[in-house]
């Protein structure tokens, strides 16, 4: 992760000094200690809700940094068709779950620098695999592809796969299931989540891993983009991350 290194002396200037001339959203922030947290909660391994709370890799490196700050974590349930509009509605002050970086998110939020590079892969039935060599085979009428609302998988699918059977499942946690029980024979997903479900249960099989559907991408964490020294802080406290092996502690963790 150091090649995301951006630890400078001007960002760490900028970062110290913005106690004294706070923008509204650190000011509130900073005032009432809590950083609150949006999160699907329902991407392995990622961000997932338990009946302990949240688990996940973006859930240690964001209680990491809301420690290093100060601040506790109030957790905001929210959806991945919502996400952006919760966000913008000022439910959240970030979110963090497996979300991916893309143009039209960054066009209208800020977002910290990547991580977990991936391609869009899929999930099917071990029986099944045999069936499914390229995107053409999955891309038959006779193929039962299940997607979840809102986000980037589903916009791969509606884009990608327009002669196969698709349906929309709300849980994308539960797809994984609905495919091992044979309700459905494809789930489009990220790589990590691919090899979490596959290597969890042995009915599936996580396709086209070596070499993915798409072109290599990045998550990101998604911040509100309001608040200039809000953002120089956050960016100041993901390098301080980067710099004390947090960010390789977590990928270590949940990603290997």
């Amino acid at each position: 992760m150091k090649k995301w290194k951006q630890f400078v002396g001007a960002v760490v200037l900028g970062a110290v000094a913005v106690s004294a001339h706070a923008g509204p959203r650190l000011d509130r922030i900073q005032e009432s200690k809590t950083l609150r947290v949006g999160t699907p909660g329902d991407y392995r391994p990622f961000a997932m809700k338990t009946d302990q709370g949240y688990e996940g890799h973006d859930i240690d490196v964001i209680e990491a940094m809301a420690t290093e700050l100060g601040l506790t974590i109030e957790y905001v349930p929210t959806t991945w068709p919502n996400l952006m509009p919760d966000l913008q509605a000022d439910k959240f002050d970030i979110a963090v779950g497996g979300i991916t970086r893309t143009p039209a998110r960054i066009a209208k939020m800020a977002m910290l620098p990547g991580y977990a590079p991936f391609g869009k892969v899929a999930l099917a039935r071990t029986a099944d695999k045999k069936k499914y060599q390229s995107i053409d085979d999955l891309n038959q009428a006779s193929v039962h592809v299940i997607k979840n609302p809102g986000g980037t998988n589903e916009l791969f699918v509606l884009e990608h796969l327009k002669n196969a059977q698709v349906s929309t499942h709300e849980k994308n946690a539960e797809i994984p299931a609905l495919i091992a029980e044979g309700k459905g024979d494809i789930m489009i997903t990220e790589t990590y989540e691919a090899l979490h479900y596959s290597h969890a249960d042995p009915r599936l099989s996580a396709l086209f891993i070596d070499q993915p559907l798409t072109p290599i991408n990045y998550l990101g964490f998604m911040l509100a983009a309001d608040d200039n020294d809000y953002l120089r802080m956050m960016q100041f406290v993901w390098d301080l991350m980067d710099e004390r092996d947090v960010l390789d502690q977590a990928e270590e963790k949940w990603l290997n």
